[in-house]
């Protein structure tokens, strides 16, 4: 698992640099994908068996208990009703503003590049999941995205699986699979092209590399543990708080051990080497952009504020379980049951929680996901040692039953994508009853763009704000600079600026309240 966090990670950056090079070409990336894909298939033929994968595969269903074979059927079928979902057309808000937009105008210009102004201000910042999208968009269409980010979702099981299995029987870590995977945030990401699923699982690595140092004392695990951590740092810039949260530990373990303060500061300083070393191409592309290595935070568009602020996780627009509120106090008050590794994952939690608390609550939900693997492990282990067998059971039955729940929810949620992805609905008629032009999204609903517009023309974009369907040429009034030409503009809801009222009005459509402009097909200099 760790060879594959790693070679995701280099394959990005080698994305990253031919764009920097001009090379973002579809060949180009479809050959270099090839190439990962085949390195990738060798190193899993040369450190796992595939006769020996598929024995040990068949042998853990035989061996499995009825109640196991439940919870592996409760997985499969929340993986089974997310797939539904990351099967159909993008819906999601910032997977069509920039998680999607930027990596299609890359592979549009054929180079990496800062793209100023009010819209896609976070061009600046590290993008290790948008450079696999590059590759996604290369294939086919914003599905294979969508089906990349559900596919960190299923590694981000088997990665908790294996760290649970260290402390829990096979039963029990599947308890915490299902209750991680259940969570309704878990969920609805699964099914877009966001990037919180690729962090949740350079996260877990990282922080299963680290029980690793913990225990064995080996030295290549630290280095795997900073290196996955720098890895969910180049995917987003937040998780330099967990940079912070396993300082905090290194700091534990350094003085538990009675540890000399030299070898402490040595142990941190090569972590955060080793951590911020693996970013740091991304910092210096924004320093040299923008003056800042981590814009746009630090500025009026992106101002960060620390403070503490009372929220309910259970009230958020994109919820997580509220077993974690039960479970994690409880943990807290029989730690000292824990294993000395255990209790590593616990100070984890509880730091994670704290940091969750003193920043920004913008992304709801999705920004303490990255931790709801650390809180289903700990919150399982309290159930496992939980000595009244009937309260255990109720706590179990809570358990699969919000799963159950979960399933339903969800199903309800994707149903709507199975018309369109069993091919009895287009794309066009999904898109024009399911996106919100109101708030900036676009799609040719009629198919007068794809008519009207050729590659030889520009158009000059008012009011919009996601730009993922965008299918012609354009400039967006948030980037246009002077020189740039175009021949027509286009205008959502009331935005057309009065210094071109005197272009003509060509077309009109009342669902999406686009406007298109010309003056007789003449190219116009901004």
């Amino acid at each position: 698992m760790f060879y594959l966090a790693l070679l995701i990670g280099i394959y990005s950056y080698i994305i990253f640099f031919l764009g920097l090079l001009g090379f973002i070409y579809r060949p180009v990336v479809i050959l270099f994908t090839a190439a990962f894909i085949f390195t990738t298939v060798f190193f899993i033929k040369r450190n796992l068996e595939i006769s020996s994968f598929k024995d040990k595969t068949v042998s853990f269903i035989k061996k499995s208990t009825k109640i196991e074979l439940i919870l592996l059927a409760i997985i499969s079928f929340q993986a089974l009703v997310n797939l539904i979902g990351a099967l159909g057309p993008e819906l999601g808000f910032d997977a069509l503003w920039y998680h999607l937009t930027l990596p299609k105008i890359y592979l549009l210009n054929h180079s990496i590049s800062f793209i100023p102004g009010g819209i896609f201000y976070y061009s600046a910042m590290p993008k290790l999941t948008e450079m696999l999208y590059v590759a996604g968009l290369s294939f086919g269409s914003e599905i294979i995205a969508k089906l990349i980010h559900f596919s960190f979702g299923i590694l981000i099981l088997i990665a908790l699986y294996s760290l649970s299995r260290k402390f829990l029987s096979k039963i029990f870590s599947l308890l915490a699979l299902v209750l991680f995977y259940s969570n309704l945030v878990v969920g609805w990401i699964s099914i877009t092209a966001y990037i919180d699923l690729a962090r949740t699982f350079f996260e877990i690595m990282a922080l299963w590399g680290f029980v690793e140092w913990f225990e064995k004392k080996e030295k290549k695990w630290f280095v795997l543990s900073a290196a996955t951590l720098g890895l969910a740092i180049s995917t987003k810039l937040l998780a330099l708080g967990t940079l912070l949260i396993v300082s905090g530990l290194i700091i534990f373990y350094f003085l538990s051990k009675k540890k000399k303060l030299k070898d402490l500061f040595t142990g941190l300083f090569v972590y955060w080497f080793i951590c911020l070393l693996i970013p740091l191409p991304w910092f210096i592309f924004s320093f040299i952009h923008t003056g800042n290595p981590v814009y746009p935070f630090f500025t009026n568009i992106y101002p960060v504020k620390l403070g503490f602020n009372l929220i309910n996780p259970l009230n958020l627009s994109d919820p997580i379980s509220p077993l974690y509120v039960i479970f994690l106090p409880i943990a807290v008050l029989i730690y000292r049951k824990f294993k000395p590794s255990l209790k590593i994952v616990l100070f984890y939690s509880l730091l994670a929680v704290l940091f969750w608390y003193i920043t920004p609550q913008t992304g709801g939900g999705r920004f303490i996901l990255p931790y709801l693997p650390a809180f289903s492990l700990i919150s399982v282990v309290v159930v496992k040692l939980i000595e009244k067998i009937r309260l255990q059971k109720i706590f179990i039955g809570l358990i699969i039953v919000l799963s159950l729940f979960s399933i339903l929810y969800r199903l309800v949620a994707n149903s709507k994508y199975i018309l369109v992805v069993l091919d009895k609905e287009s794309k066009s008629q999904f898109l024009s009853s399911h996106l919100n032009f109101a708030f900036g999204d676009f799609y040719d609903i009629d198919g007068y763009f794809a008519k009207k517009i050729k590659h030889a023309d520009k158009v000059l974009l008012y009011g919009f704000h996601n730009l993922y369907y965008v299918n012609f040429p354009f400039i967006d009034s948030s980037f246009v600079k002077k020189g740039d030409t175009f021949n027509y503009i286009a205008a959502q809801g009331n935005n057309f600026p009065q210094r071109f009222k005197f272009w003509n009005l060509i077309y009109y459509n009342k669902t999406t309240n686009i406007r298109l402009y010309s003056i007789g097909g003449l190219k116009w200099t901004y």
